[in-house]
């Protein structure tokens, strides 16, 4: 098998070798691309709840580059952004973002989410075939996280394209000008706002405040890019990969077909089954520890493979199994310890009305294909399909 056979392999399962590794050694080295440098990858349950919370794993990419020789060209907003950051930094801005992104908001967005989701599969044709990645899960969460932001309707497709670019693999000048462009737009949309207020969640950051602390420019260009970004990248990702693993399992579908107030609870596992960010952003030791069994020298990155974690039979028995009445929330989809995903709750409210929706208007869905020809999108962070053909 060759290079690109090995790759497409690999995007389409990459459990095995997940489970391979792990086998080996749940934390182990692993040369670092061209650079010869060393990175430590974690696929067991156990490490990786511990790597995410360890506060000796710093997120600061600014303070790990520094000195050091980089070709990336990333706008600083993409680059230093919330997740780039340790406490007391990340204590600050994460106070002030949670202060802005409540469950109110949430809870009130949710009849946006059902019409728009209505709306979405008004255009399925009935008895046909239809992409349900773009026919749902790709346009739902951009105009969600838009409608959230206070985006207007005429520039949401821009900024979804500018998104996707950010997630090309492989492709560095095609990211480094996605960082500008999508920093430079939402850089004049708070000037805009700031000269006609409105009550989106940007609005909202923009008037933020911790007694006398508040967001500066940089701060708020950084946030916004967070925000949207993070806020539909995965989701996508979260509902083509859901609703597969859904159409793989009859069985399963069925189950959840009958008694659609399971869902909810039945987002777990799926979450679980196939994580939509399979590697946890970056991390690197500001000191030698011990993950595991493993010792790990100080200043090299840490790299945890969520997706492994999520399928550690130690954790999860018969992991490779989808079982909706297991107990999966201890799964790490969304991160664990303080960089946990803020938007979680939102991602969760999405992924279930836009199942419920389907399951009721489309009862008898199904692949409109073998699963093993789909097309998995080759991104540095998140693992989704580029196309779900399915039959309504």
């Amino acid at each position: 098998m060759n290079d690109a056979a090995k790759d497409s392999q690999s995007a389409r399962d990459p459990y095995p070798t997940y489970a391979a590794l792990r086998s080996e050694c749940p934390v182990q080295a692993a040369a670092s691309g061209s650079s010869g440098r060393h990175s430590y990858v974690v696929t067991g349950y156990a490490e990786a709840r511990q790597a995410l919370s360890d506060s000796r794993l710093s997120k600061d990419t600014a303070a790990f580059f520094a000195g050091k020789d980089s070709k990336r060209r990333l706008h600083p907003a993409v680059a230093h952004n919330m997740l780039a950051s340790d406490p007391p930094q990340h204590t600050r801005l994460r106070k002030l973002v949670t202060g802005a992104f409540t469950s109110g908001a949430v809870s009130g967005l949710r009849p946006f989410i059902t019409r728009l989701t209505d709306e979405l599969l008004d255009q399925w044709p009935v008895g046909g075939r239809v992409d349900l990645v773009a026919g749902l899960a790709v346009p739902l969460p951009v105009m969600v996280i838009c409608e959230l932001l206070g985006v207007p309707e005429t520039d949401r497709p821009q900024v979804q394209h500018w998104s996707a670019e950010l997630f090309a693999a492989g492709e560095p000048g095609r990211t480094d000008a996605a960082s500008y462009a999508v920093a430079e737009y939402m850089t004049g949309l708070i000037t805009a706002k700031r000269l006609c207020p409105g009550d989106s969640l940007l609005d909202r950051l923009i008037a933020a405040r911790d007694g006398a602390d508040h967001l500066n420019e940089e701060e708020l260009v950084s946030l916004a890019v967070l925000l949207l970004v993070a806020g539909h990248e995965t989701t996508t990702h979260f509902l083509g990969n859901a609703a597969l693993a859904l159409l793989q399992h009859p069985a399963e579908l069925e189950r959840l077909r009958s008694n659609l107030e399971a869902i909810p609870q039945a987002l777990d596992e799926l979450l679980r089954f196939d994580a939509p960010v399979s590697t946890s952003t970056f991390r690197f030791t500001t000191e030698a520890i011990s993950l595991g069994e493993t010792e790990i020298p100080a200043g090299v990155p840490v790299l945890i493979a969520l997706g492994a974690a999520n399928r550690d039979p130690a954790r999860f028995p018969a992991p490779d199994q989808l079982d909706l009445d297991r107990d999966a929330t201890g799964h790490l989809s969304f991160g664990h310890g303080i960089h946990r995903c803020v938007g979680a709750p939102l991602a969760r409210a999405e992924a279930e009305i836009a199942l419920r929706t389907v399951l009721t208007r489309f009862p008898e869905i199904q692949l409109a294909g073998p699963s093993d020809r789909l097309e998995w999108r080759r991104t540095r962070l998140v693992r989704g399909l580029a196309s779900l053909p399915v039959l309504v």
